[in-house]
């Protein structure tokens, strides 16, 4: 939630057959009834059999794509995801070496995903309640999170992620949680030994499902209005709650650390790498040496301006103690709303041509990948038709992005804006809201 970057409407996704799609855009594939060529300095690349694309020059292109079918698909995803087949190259190693290594100039030639590229590792919900109390200026009230869990009188949190993993093949979720409700409070104090049990008890629900759970710090890499490192906590505070935090799950390879969410409007960003940095070190030195963590960017850590606002280079210098990369991912968002914030019902994007791409370029030509944790849009058919090609588009290139996450449930109302918050029917069954049912739950993509 939520970059307010005000962003120009995004070119009509599907044209007919006579005219040409835009670079970045989709020109081929099974089922595809749109434009099959592409505008002067662009060739149709087929990336697999459902899915071809428009991109910049002719490096890496194969044939032109497949012929339009004559039936017509609300997906344009390789298969069915489902929980067994949510498989992708492993997130503690660099995509392929077929890519184009950077110039001297600093970037690197177009070039198109490997053919392996095609199923996403991780499809998942964020189960909110335990951020309920936070601002975007990091100031939280222990008192006013909200345990998703029925012992807390909050929602079943618990029951859902059964029902998101069993019915629909989900197998991750992130668990947001404010710092000052883990810190009961006290700023530069240690952990409350309380609250870390009953946020644990959340993450317990999540790791007896089969899923991965996401420990994600929701504080917009603040304390009270004040920048960690920059005015604000310093380092060592921050570093001291995650080693706190992963010493007890170190043992867990499902469990995965996300640093802080949604830093924005930070004055030094190569400052901000150093924060990012320090928490690594201590979750590493913890004893979580195998486990992934999510590193955070600048703007709302907004997938678009990843690159532009200096974050990917920054946090690409992050390292594990011993200097490698290993299992250091990048932590990106994006909404499909007219000003990226998260805020409307309705979608105008599907965020390819000015986000994606771009970043999928980026993260292939520095042996990078990334991680999607927020995305969403209202239950409407709009964003049932731009979320859609978003996640057809990640599929596809697979090997830069391990999955997306939606937002949100827990204890969500059913009628927040956002809400993917599954009614419980009165036979024990669940029933998913209609843009869960379309494009984010893996049963229905095909």
């Amino acid at each position: 939630m939520k970059s307010i970057l005000a962003l120009t409407t995004l070119a009509i996704w599907v044209a007919s057959t006579n005219a040409q799609a835009a670079v970045y855009q989709q020109c081929g594939g099974i089922g595809w009834t749109g434009a099959a060529t592409c505008v002067s300095g662009s060739t149709c690349t087929k990336l697999n059999d459902y899915y071809s694309q428009c991109l910049p020059g002719t490096q890496g292109a194969t044939s032109s794509s497949l012929p339009p079918s004559s039936s017509s698909s609300r997906s344009t995803s390789a298969s069915s995801s489902s929980s067994s087949s949510l498989q992708s190259t492993s997130p503690t190693s660099p995509p392929s070496s077929t890519s184009s290594a950077p110039s001297s100039s600093g970037t690197c030639a177009p070039n198109a995903p490997p053919a392996s590229a095609g199923q996403l590792r991780f499809a998942g919900i964020n189960i909110a309640g335990f951020d309920f109390g936070c601002n975007s200026d990091g100031d939280c009230t222990a008192s006013a999170a909200w345990p998703p869990l029925t012992k807390y009188y909050g929602m079943d949190g618990a029951g859902q992620m059964q029902h998101f993993v069993k019915d629909d093949g989900f197998n991750v979720f992130r668990l947001p949680v404010g710092w000052q409700f883990l810190l009961n409070d006290t700023e530069g104090g240690p952990v409350n030994d309380a609250n870390l049990q009953k946020y644990d008890d959340l993450v317990q629900a999540c790791l007896s499902t089969g899923a991965s759970c996401i420990i994600d710090l929701h504080n917009y890499a603040r304390w009270g209005g004040k920048i960690i490192g920059q005015g604000g906590p310093p380092d060592d505070e921050l570093a001291a709650t995650w080693s706190t935090i992963a010493a007890k799950y170190a043992s867990n390879d499902k469990i995965i650390f996300g640093v802080m969410n949604e830093p924005h409007d930070i004055p030094d960003i190569v400052r901000w790498a150093q924060s990012v940095q320090a928490a690594v070190t201590a979750i590493r030195e913890a004893g979580a040496t195998s486990q992934l963590i999510l590193l955070p960017g600048n703007n709302w850590t907004s997938a678009e301006t990843f690159v532009s606002n200096g974050s990917a280079d920054a946090l690409n210098k992050v390292t594990n103690p011993d200097g490698s990369i290993t299992g250091l991912v990048f932590d990106v968002h994006k909404y499909l709303d007219t000003d990226n914030s998260g805020t409307a019902a309705e979608c105008v994007r599907n965020n390819i041509d000015i986000a994606w791409a771009p970043l999928a370029q980026w993260l292939r030509c520095h042996g990078r990948q990334a991680f999607n944790t927020e995305t969403g849009g209202g239950n409407t058919a709009s964003c049932a038709t731009y979320l859609c090609q978003q996640i057809a588009y990640q599929k596809a290139n697979s090997d830069v992005f391990l999955g997306y996450v939606g937002w949100a449930a827990g204890n969500f109302a059913t009628g927040y804006v956002l809400g993917e918050t599954p009614t419980q029917n009165s036979d024990g069954s669940w029933t998913d809201t209609s843009l869960v049912q379309a494009c984010l739950a893996p049963s229905s993509q095909s």
